[in-house]
């Protein structure tokens, strides 16, 4: 039953009635939406729980708390450089550096930590600025110079490989000592404090939900139901339990050594998951970005100033390729002429488009990255478990890409016919 409030109204101005919807009602319209054509990360959703329940069925040990570990290591780095990649996307731009971008960083944290002896908070801010510096001047070529990203990122993506070579001599590989830094993809939080971490991340979403419901009733906007918000709270609680309960199990085979927990490069993710769905969500700059990359002209003449933002996105993508470049030589415990390279960039880019990010730009989010990385990662993860060679691997994450691009193309003309935005 819908219910209809009517908030106090203004001195002068007429009264208005606001329907609140129901639960019943709001399913209705999500389904309303998705049938035409909003589909966000559904797909991803329903094949990433697939995947998992057919590798759990074929192969006993995929679904170990050991294996489970693995599967988050495992995809960090790729999905780190795709939640950069979200921002360069939703404008419609491409950026094929981001791969080897990650390793000019990555040589950098290397380079100043063992070379120079530099503790590792310089090394990692070292690092981080590389990255800030590359994208400023990809994005400065883009915006302000005029040439297509794909032209500065593929001649950047070139010239990076030469970069790495350079700095750390050829093609020797330097490793990485330190134990922060190793710590950061091969160390685990301890059992009581990732429990206490899910707790207080189930409590903060609940407390966003109501303050979110409580800012749009006092604006006498319309709220989502009690039930609904109940359900997302339910959801994300039943998740992390699952996860945590898993991961808090001991997953060494020796006496000696205990390892459990939460590998610690999972509370890295979800802080910039947060962060990143924030900015995008709930800020100024997030509304501009999805302007621009609906129509750049008219979100020119709306006043955004379209360039500035143009810069960011590649500021950001790059920074981010940074911090998927740290962890990847966090995970080595080395870096070489390979850190970044390889399948990095492809798997990366993969990731966003398959986790629901469109390649026209002005639909995405960041959570798309995330859940696309966990899809590439249960893939080549699965797939290596049931003996498959890499050629397979690589020809089925290719598939399951090309239907995830075919799915936003028909998508958007569903869209389009229906006027759903």
């Amino acid at each position: 039953m819908t219910t209809i409030v009517r908030p106090e109204p203004t001195p002068g101005a007429p009264a208005v009635d606001i329907v609140q919807p129901t639960a019943a009602s709001h399913l209705r319209d999500y389904l309303g939406r998705v049938r035409g054509g909003d589909i966000g990360a559904l797909p991803a959703l329903f094949g990433l729980i697939a995947l998992c329940v057919v590798f759990s069925i074929v192969r006993p040990a995929f679904f170990t708390a050991g294996n489970v570990a693995n599967l988050f290591t495992q995809g960090a780095a790729v999905t780190l450089i795709a939640m950069g990649l979200v921002f360069v996307l939703l404008l419609g731009e491409i950026d094929l550096s981001a791969g080897f971008a990650s390793g000019v960083c990555a040589a950098v944290l290397a380079v100043t930590l063992t070379e120079h002896d530099w503790p590792w908070y310089s090394a990692v801010l070292a690092a981080i600025g590389t990255g800030l510096v590359i994208g400023t001047v990809l994005g400065t070529l883009v915006a302000k110079v005029g040439i297509p990203s794909f032209v500065v990122t593929l001649a950047a993506f070139l010239a990076f490989q030469g970069v790495v070579l350079l700095l750390i001599e050829g093609g020797r590989n330097i490793s990485i000592n330190d134990s922060v830094i190793l710590a950061i993809a091969n160390r685990n939080v301890p059992p009581l404090w990732g429990s206490l971490l899910a707790v207080l991340a189930v409590l903060g979403f609940g407390a966003v939900q109501l303050l979110r419901r409580r800012s749009r009733a006092s604006r006498g906007l319309p709220t989502d139901p009690w039930l609904i918000i109940g359900a997302r709270v339910g959801a994300l609680a039943l998740v992390l339990a699952v996860a945590v309960s898993v991961l808090n199990v001991e997953r060494s085979r020796t006496i000696t050594n205990s390892l459990k927990g939460v590998p610690i490069v999972v509370p890295l993710i979800a802080v910039l998951l947060v962060i990143g769905t924030f900015v995008l969500q709930r800020t100024r700059y997030g509304r501009h970005v999805y302007a621009v990359g609906g129509n750049r002209e008219a979100a020119r003449r709306a006043g955004i100033k379209v360039d500035s933002i143009r810069i960011s996105v590649f500021v950001i993508s790059s920074a981010m390729a940074a911090v998927g470049g740290i962890v990847a030589a966090s995970r080595g415990n080395s870096v070489d002429a390979n850190t970044g390279g390889s399948n990095v960039l492809l798997y990366a880019v993969g990731a966003a488009v398959i986790g629901g990010t469109s390649l026209f730009g002005g639909k995405g989010r960041i959570l798309d990255a995330v859940l696309g990385g966990a899809v590439i990662a249960v893939i080549d993860n699965g797939m290596g478990l049931l003996g498959y060679s890499a050629g397979t691997k690589f020809i089925f994450t290719g598939l399951v890409l090309l239907l995830a691009a075919g799915v936003d193309a028909l998508s958007r003309r569903r869209s389009a016919a229906t006027g759903v935005r």
